[in-house]
């Protein structure tokens, strides 16, 4: 339906999920998925990029709100209030 296949998924998945949104350098994403850092690179990346589920940027590689979409998560990547505040 959206052209991604499980590898996309699991790329996805460990930008919002393990690395918690945070920016992440390709040797890093390719050992939490291992795969080759050039796989990942000449592969994977340039589909997602042109479909707007990544971008890169100068510290590293990052989920677009387009993901978070896809997750059913909130694309806002701010810090969430805790559900229950000792307050």
């Amino acid at each position: 339906e959206n052209g991604l296949d499980e590898m996309d998924k699991r790329l996805l998945e460990a930008l919002v999920h393990k690395f918690e949104g945070r920016p992440v350098g390709v040797k890093s994403l390719s050992v939490a998925l291992g795969e080759d850092a050039v796989t990942i690179e000449e592969v994977f990346e340039p589909f997602l990029i042109q479909e707007g589920y990544l971008m890169r940027t100068p510290q590293g590689r990052i989920a677009t709100s387009k993901t978070y979409r896809f997750f059913g998560l909130n694309p806002n990547r701010g810090p969430q209030p805790e559900l229950f505040d000792n307050h």
